[in-house]
């Protein structure tokens, strides 16, 4: 089929005015002015109203506990898979799944298995290859062999440093992550990227910048997740990034965490370009479905909730609306900067022959609309189209 998107507010992710595009089959097509699906004969066509709409790339979510989270508080705090649905009406297109904590009772090759059955519901998948855990337990005996030889892995993680969770790896162990990373990546053209969890530990970056300050391996084999936790993880986060690191803040938050020093996202990203961070150093992604505390109003913890591939797009929008970032700017930061950073050359941007992953948003109040995951219509003006394989009751 193809289908033409007319009369849009085009975000590729940069501002290009009002065009229409054309999805022909999965991939886009053209873009341009007064395009038309004349002359086109027997061929199925269908065409959608950009009128009063803005479209941007589909939104990447590069750290998402899809075959769940949790499990830190005993068996029974052990959170759900994420079910397609959650994904879609958060407009998340590419999603890259990882464990966490528990790399025991769940592992690789599950979290494989699911990120092949979102790939089959519709959106695209991939993942990072062990959890918090040094030595890294992997599917093929060796990460680098996982990274090279199973195409859904593109890098390791999230390996957990500067948290009581943590293994503990010693400085001689990361390094070694890094560069094994670093060389998987290269012979498989992928990113080859290690996923570093911070936790609220002293050491922070340390270990991190032991890598890039003491060996070859460059400041883009790394990405420190969760450096929007408190005031001096931040801190350190910002001069990472302007000495030419990539920084990632992690969108599933409460705002009593914000009263404790955490930096809501949308308001570090602002602070971040204020200070001078290259805005292509920036990602957010959501950590959904990992386990989250339930606070009363005492700041005690009554339960538990878990983390949402909606809040992405949400930090995006108040980024927009409240912190006043230029959308084109802030978009980025779920499009084209993880697109560049995991190395996905068909993703995060509005570009022929690209993969057809489009967002539209109400242009009044930007709410996600209609959502478009490699040429098939997955919701439509709020509504959804396709559904995973499992429905709610």
């Amino acid at each position: 089929m193809i289908k033409l998107i007319k009369d849009a507010n085009v975000y590729s992710p940069q501002y290009i005015g009002k065009k229409d595009v054309m999805i022909i089959g999965d991939k886009i097509g053209a873009i341009g002015d007064d395009l038309s699906l004349e002359g086109l004969g027997c061929i199925d066509t269908e065409i959608i109203d950009g009128a009063n709409k803005v479209l941007t790339p589909g939104f990447i979510d590069s750290h998402e506990h899809i075959l769940g989270g949790g499990g830190e508080g005993g068996f029974k705090t052990r959170t759900p898979e994420v079910k397609l649905e959650d994904l879609i009406i958060a407009g998340v297109t590419t999603v890259v799944g990882c464990l966490g904590t528990d790399g025991i009772a769940r592992d690789v090759l599950s979290l494989l298995a699911k990120a092949r059955g979102l790939e089959e519901e519709g959106i695209t998948s991939y993942i990072y290859t062990g959890s918090y855990h040094v030595p890294v337990v992997t599917i093929t005996g060796e990460a680098m062999k996982d990274i090279i030889a199973i195409d859904k892995v593109i890098g390791i993680g999230e390996i957990a440093i500067s948290d009581h969770r943590s293994s503990q790896p010693t400085v001689d162990e990361f390094k070694r992550l890094a560069a094994d990373a670093r060389v998987a990546g290269m012979l498989s053209g992928k990113a080859g990227i290690v996923n570093v969890h911070v936790g609220d530990g002293k050491g922070m970056l340390d270990l991190i910048w032991k890598v890039v300050k003491e060996t070859e391996v460059p400041f883009t084999q790394l990405l420190p997740t969760h450096t929007n936790r408190n005031p001096y993880l931040f801190k350190e986060a910002i001069k990472y990034a302007k000495e030419g690191g990539h920084i990632d803040f992690t969108t599933s938050s409460d705002p009593v965490f914000w009263e404790e020093g955490e930096t809501k996202c949308s308001k570090a990203l602002k602070i971040c370009l204020d200070q001078g961070v290259d805005e292509s150093r920036i990602t957010f992604s959501s950590d959904g479905q990992g386990s989250m505390p339930i606070f009363n109003e005492k700041k005690e913890t009554i339960g538990l909730k878990m983390g949402k591939a909606k809040s992405l797009y949400g930090e995006v929008k108040d980024a927009v609306l409240t912190d006043g970032v230029p959308l084109e700017t802030a978009i980025k930061v779920i499009t084209s900067n993880p697109a560049d950073m995991l190395k996905l050359k068909n993703k995060g941007r509005i570009e022929k022959g690209l993969d057809a992953d489009i967002v539209l948003l109400n242009e009044q109040d930007l709410s996600i609309d209609s959502v478009i995951a490699k040429g098939q219509v997955m919701m439509r003006d709020k509504d959804l189209k396709v559904f995973g394989t499992f429905k709610d009751s």
